[in-house]
């Protein structure tokens, strides 16, 4: 189970630092530049940890196919980025993948 915390908070920590990226504004500005940094080190730190268990592949897809999903949702809720219907169709498909990773795949022992 902490194998699973590891990677929860390597991705949050990702999409902190990613959605804190416009802010930082080129690293102009010294706070949202602290988080940006502050997340990208925690995120690989604990993304290292999950990788002593669960494999390379699996980890990545999970991390990449859900830290991209939630920093859509970031930018849409506080950002007011649009999503049209292929946007949303994509990032569908990305969680959809991450599932059938999870659910289907027999890299890793379930």
């Amino acid at each position: 189970m902490q194998k699973w915390l590891y990677l929860i908070v390597a991705i949050i920590s990702e999409v902190a630092a990613t959605s804190a990226l416009k802010s930082a504004d080129g690293f102009t500005r010294f706070w949202p530049s602290c988080v940006v940094v502050a997340g990208y080190a925690s995120a690989f730190y604990f993304l290292s940890l999950t990788l002593k268990t669960i494999p390379v592949g699996i980890a990545y897809a999970i991390w990449s196919g859900v830290g991209t999903a939630l920093v859509v949702l970031v930018a849409w809720v506080f950002m007011g980025q649009k999503l049209d219907l292929p946007s949303v169709v994509g990032i569908v498909l990305i969680v959809t993948g991450v599932l059938v990773l999870n659910l289907f795949s027999k890299s890793e022992v379930h």
